[in-house]
């Protein structure tokens, strides 16, 4: 019960990684509030963790209307007293060639990814300081390092999102308030699904996958819970400003080979 009794916000917690991260740190004693704006699959989550013996409400919240996040943040100390736990998960995913992408595009992404988090770490960060704690976990991505063909706008995001978690570290932590990103690789989530439902060869296309994840696998959105869990608790107490990569080693890999592509044998040899 690493965060019994604390009061944590999970943005999107309605569905995979979001969900994951709600149920597990409910699992260790956490009052979940799951800001989600689907209201079906927020109020189902909410209620499926009450079930399991945990303590979770829902408020619906569109994390791109900075005045919902602000009534989110006040309805939680309102009820609770306190906000111990942040974490900015909610996120679009977005692949579109970059010359098809238009300014409503751009403004979605970086809206939801971006200025979201930011706005939630505001009106998280007003309590928290009174109170001289608090932990914040924002959800980046492998983007930040390593990314694909038509994803600019959503790396962009992403990188935004790791840029200012290191700023906002440096800022809060003297006032005792930890802030730090867990950066997901391949995930298996609807999106995963969705990606081998679209491929002519749903085979060919994990292994094309997973030929660049050393562990050869996508992880359970469980696996990334765990990595928020022990950031959200004491056991990170002096961790902060820092990026978690829960990738398999996708990232180490394309760091291996641009160091590869650099070295005479690189070269001689064409990297791979």
């Amino acid at each position: 019960m690493r965060l019994d009794g604390r009061v944590a916000i999970v943005t999107g917690g309605g569905f995979g990684i979001g969900e994951a991260i709600s149920r597990r740190l409910a699992d260790e004693g956490a009052i979940v509030v799951i800001a989600e704006r689907n209201a079906p699959e927020g109020e189902r989550v909410a209620a499926a963790v009450r079930t399991g013996g945990g303590q979770a409400r829902h408020i619906r919240t569109d994390v791109s209307d900075v005045a919902q996040i602000a009534a989110c943040v006040e309805e939680t100390v309102r009820a609770h007293g306190r906000l111990d736990v942040l974490v900015n998960n909610a996120g679009v995913n977005f692949v579109r060639p970059t010359l098809e992408v238009t300014a409503d595009d751009w403004e979605h992404v970086l809206g939801v990814d971006l200025r979201g988090t930011f706005f939630f770490c505001q009106h998280a960060l007003r309590h928290m300081t009174q109170r001289g704690a608090g932990s914040i976990i924002n959800i980046s991505s492998v983007h930040t390092r390593g990314s694909l063909a038509g994803a600019a706008p959503y790396a962009a995001a992403k990188g935004g999102v790791s840029a200012m978690t290191r700023a906002l570290a440096v800022e809060f932590g003297p006032l005792g308030i930890r802030i730090n990103a867990v950066c997901p690789g391949l995930t298996a989530t609807a999106i995963w699904h969705e990606i081998q439902a679209a491929a002519a060869d749903p085979e060919a296309a994990r292994r094309h996958w997973f030929d660049h994840i050393p562990l050869a696998r996508a992880q359970e959105p469980r696996e990334v819970a765990n990595a928020v869990l022990f950031l959200a608790s004491d056991e990170a107490a002096y961790i902060t400003g820092t990026e978690i990569f829960t990738d398999g080693g996708m990232t180490a890999m394309l760091t291996q080979r641009e160091r590869f592509a650099s070295t005479s044998i690189g070269a001689s040899h064409g990297s791979p």
